[in-house]
């Protein structure tokens, strides 16, 4: 029995991957394999297509370095009818966040980078409007008052880099790390970029690129090079909230604070997530930048063996210690934000979502990861040795059961 409460899953053994191959109502296909035991996922997977309004999706699962779940299906341009295959990619929204959260814990195993350390020993300029104290871990755990800029940026402004670097230089923090926190939708992936940048002398998407996309071979960037917009799925906006008293209280709320949709937005740079019925996303200019906090384009297949790379030995070398995953999956932040937002469970460790029930339960106290807009989802779990990843490309609204379907299938089978 392991400390979320499930015994990990039996190392790998012979038994043969099942091959799927499903026709839909509507002439869709679901393709891929499931190995032995995993078919509770498979039945998950087909019922987002069929209950809830899935276009195209995908979903995998790595244990101990091996794939034991691999599915894809529906259609990833459904203007053009192109299905969804293997090698099919999407925006991964905030699951970009807990790449970058990797990113950082490796310079801490590298002994390059202090958590607990002022911004400010890394990027001086930092400092400037009160900041001195403000540490990386404050920057990574949401507690940095950054959350919105008073600069009123262009999306020009986002795409360079740079001007969003001196606005967040310039801005004074709306409270003071031990006061709270308040989620930062965008303005964490320039923040803890920057000090990777600082750090390392190459920018985040440079850094993930030479240190882990290419030596692990995985179909993941942040901003996307132009051979790989081929597979870019194309993101259908969101379905309508569940009617229910916490989205309209997230509503509500969100519509009263002018300060959450600045953050979202980067001050009214683009809209967020789409505007008459296009994902903002979707423009080929910035799935090519470097939006650090929300603009990695993946395969599910390569989130989930990025995050099982970190609690495993696999094919290649381990991402993590275990002494960066012990530190990783401590709360840092919970409980109602400083914003108004509702409480809705969401729990926060250094960089990492950790496992929130009843929202985003993953599979347990060991498991840590991130979300993303829409329903996207991956994670770790470091006691059942496992990386997970679902992406599709019809987003969700509030309350969107999707993923959390699919962990709660893993769940029930790991916990054999």
């Amino acid at each position: 029995m392991t400390g979320n409460g499930v015994d990990a899953p039996a190392a790998p053994g012979p038994a043969p991957a099942a091959d799927v191959q499903l026709a839909l109502g509507d002439g869709r296909r679901i393709e891929g394999f499931v190995d032995d035991g995993y078919g509770g996922m498979l039945d998950a997977f087909v019922a987002n297509f069929v209950d809830r309004r899935d276009v195209g999706a995908a979903c995998c699962v790595v244990v101990d370095g091996r794939t034991v779940v691999d599915l894809w299906g529906g259609l990833a341009d459904a203007r053009s009818g192109r299905p969804w295959g293997r090698d099919t990619a999407a925006v991964i929204f905030s699951c970009t966040k807990g790449v970058l959260a990797i990113l950082a814990y490796r310079l801490v195993d590298a002994g390059r980078l202090d958590l607990d350390a002022p911004i400010a020993r890394y990027w001086p300029e930092f400092a400037d409007a009160g900041k001195a104290t403000i540490t990386v871990r404050d920057a990574l755990s949401h507690r940095s008052g950054l959350a919105a800029l008073d600069a009123d940026l262009t999306a020009a402004d986002v795409v360079a880099w740079t001007p969003v670097i001196r606005a967040i230089e310039r801005q004074r923090p709306a409270h003071d790390p031990a006061t709270g926190h308040a989620y930062h939708p965008m303005t964490y992936g320039w923040i803890v970029g920057e000090v990777i940048r600082r750090v390392t002398g190459a920018t985040p998407g440079a850094w993930l690129d030479a240190t882990v996309r290419t030596p692990l071979g995985l179909h993941l960037w942040i901003g996307a090079p132009e051979a790989a917009r081929a597979t870019v799925a194309w993101m259908e906006p969101p379905l309508p909230d569940e009617d229910s008293d916490a989205a309209r209280e997230a509503g509500q709320v969100a519509a009263a604070d002018p300060a959450i949709d600045r953050g979202a937005t980067m001050g009214g740079a683009y809209a967020f997530p789409s505007e008459a019925g296009y994902v903002t996303f979707n423009d080929p200019a910035l799935q090519a930048a470097e939006i650090p906090g929300a603009n990695g384009i993946a395969t599910a297949s390569a989130l989930a063996r990025l995050y099982a790379a970190c609690v495993s030995d696999g094919p290649g070398p381990r991402l993590l210690s275990p002494r960066s995953v012990e530190d990783a999956l401590r709360v840092r932040s919970s409980g109602r934000q400083l914003n108004g937002m509702p409480d809705d469970g969401a729990r926060w460790g250094t960089g990492f979502q950790l496992a929130s029930p009843p929202t985003q339960p993953m599979l347990g106290p060991s498991s840590f990861g991130h979300a993303g807009a829409g329903g996207q989802l991956a994670f770790a779990d470091a006691d059942a040795r496992l990386g997970f990843a679902w992406l599709g490309n019809q987003m969700g609204g509030y309350g969107d059961a999707r993923a959390r379907s699919l962990t709660v299938a893993l769940r029930r089978i790991v916990a054999r």
